[in-house]
């Protein structure tokens, strides 16, 4: 329950918000301990909306016709499904900030902690651990290869795993020699447009294509394939552990709600726009990145071009994201050690996560099964499960109705699917595909 503080009245009882009411009802009378934030100078709910935009709008939406290449037509349902159940645990993981009543938490990590005690907060920390090395090593694999791509032919055609170690090699340089990083608004921007941009080229191009592919084959539903496709869209949602700063940068809270679904929503539109043409038009032949379906012609190139560059500008504030986390698990700080000592130690260890990401990168070779291992073994626990599982925990059962019971247990249940037997099928295809790459 919480507390009021009217004028005239030390206390007084107010709604109880975890049952899932607005977050804040009247700012005049309802007060939080924002932790510092400020409302009165952040920004508008519309930058907040953009900003959502920008986090989930990736490159996950180039596998999305892949995506439904694994589960069949089914795997629009599944999208509509993860859109709904995305958007929904976007809510209630603001609703989880403000439990307590007076003062507002200020992460993901936050919110574990509150819920399950350190327990939380390392279960937390793990599964965005491998999202925030992931990501990037799906990035240095997509624009190696990009460049072979665009490459080959010419006098600077080289493999793969070269232009991996090149791609890796130009990250390496702002992330180890630059502390930190903030995301500023040019860079989210342009990542959003690049795949926008992307999309549009893969439609037009696809739908001039369509001729040269008259019997594709396609499938209703691929039931041993669902878990796997499931994970695949999943990860194209994946934003929950990015909102609470989202939100924290709003002017209205209390417009939270229509920020994300409305942002959300955007986002499954364009994902619209590459999944059904994609996969109508090539059927099983369809690759993942999508533009690899395409022949080559300059439109092609155009897209993987953007791609990169997206890419390349995106992965040095990813790893900064979980360096400095790391660094403040070590006590890697100018408190602890002196500044040549703290400056050796933070590069050892963001040249070691630059290695790390590029052995992966070079030796997983598929794309598509690699985001989708990615898809089922974190973002099924961090997008779906877990705000389910801690909502319950923080504001109690008891007080919820028996709709949002059965929408929070469809939500868990789907989750579990995803990360066990998403996970289990992405691993048997990747060592598929390595015998066969070995062959």
């Amino acid at each position: 329950m919480f507390e009021k503080e009217a004028k005239g009245s030390p206390t007084a009882s107010v709604k109880d918000y975890s049952a899932g009411e607005s977050i804040v009802e009247d700012q005049e009378s309802v007060h939080f301990n924002h932790g510092g934030i400020d409302r009165e100078k952040q920004g508008s709910s519309f930058l907040a909306y953009f900003n959502v935009v920008c986090v989930v709008a990736g490159t996950g939406s180039l596998s999305l016709p892949y995506a439904l290449k694994q589960g069949g037509w089914i795997g629009l349902f599944i999208l509509i499904l993860s859109w709904l159940f995305s958007s929904y645990t976007g809510v209630i993981l603001i609703r989880c900030l403000y439990h307590n009543g007076k003062t507002r938490l200020s992460s993901y990590y936050e919110v574990a902690e509150d819920a399950f005690g350190r327990v939380g907060y390392w279960l937390a920390f793990f599964f965005t651990f491998i999202i925030l090395l992931g990501v990037p090593t799906v990035y240095m694999m997509l624009a190696g290869m990009n460049l072979n791509s665009i490459a080959q032919g010419s006098s600077a055609e080289l493999s793969p795993g070269l232009w991996t170690v090149i791609c890796c090699v130009i990250v390496s340089v702002p992330f180890v020699f630059f502390k930190s990083l903030k995301e500023v608004g040019f860079f989210s921007a342009f990542g959003t447009l690049a795949t926008l941009i992307t999309i549009l080229i893969f439609l037009v191009q696809s739908i001039r294509d369509q001729k040269n592919h008259p019997n594709v084959h396609r499938d209703n539903v691929i039931w041993d394939q669902f878990p796997v496709a499931l994970s695949s869209i999943v990860f194209s949602f994946g934003g929950n552990p990015v909102y609470p700063h989202a939100e924290a940068g709003m002017r209205r809270p209390q417009d939270w709600n229509k920020v994300v679904i409305s942002a959300l929503a955007t986002c499954m539109v364009m994902y619209m726009l590459i999944a059904v043409p994609g996969y109508y038009i090539y059927g099983s032949d369809v690759k993942s990145p999508a533009y690899a379906s395409l022949p080559s012609s300059g439109a092609k190139i155009a897209a993987e071009v953007i791609i990169t560059i997206h890419v390349i500008l995106a992965t040095p504030i990813l790893l900064t994201s979980l360096a400095l986390d790391l660094e403040k698990m070590f006590g890697i700080s100018t408190f602890k050690f002196s500044r040549v000592v703290e400056f050796l130690l933070r590069v050892i260890l963001r040249l070691s996560m630059v290695v790390v990401v590029a052995v992966i990168a070079i030796f997983v070779p598929d794309f598509g099964d690699f985001l989708s291992l990615l898809g089922a073994f974190s973002n099924c626990a961090l997008v779906l499960m877990f705000p389910v599982i801690f909502y319950y925990k923080l504001t109690g059962v008891r007080n919820k109705g028996i709709f949002e019971l059965i929408v929070g247990a469809l939500i868990i249940i789907l989750g579990i699917v995803g990360l066990i037997f998403g996970s289990k099928s992405s691993i048997e295809s990747l060592i598929g595909f390595f015998q066969t790459y070995n062959k």
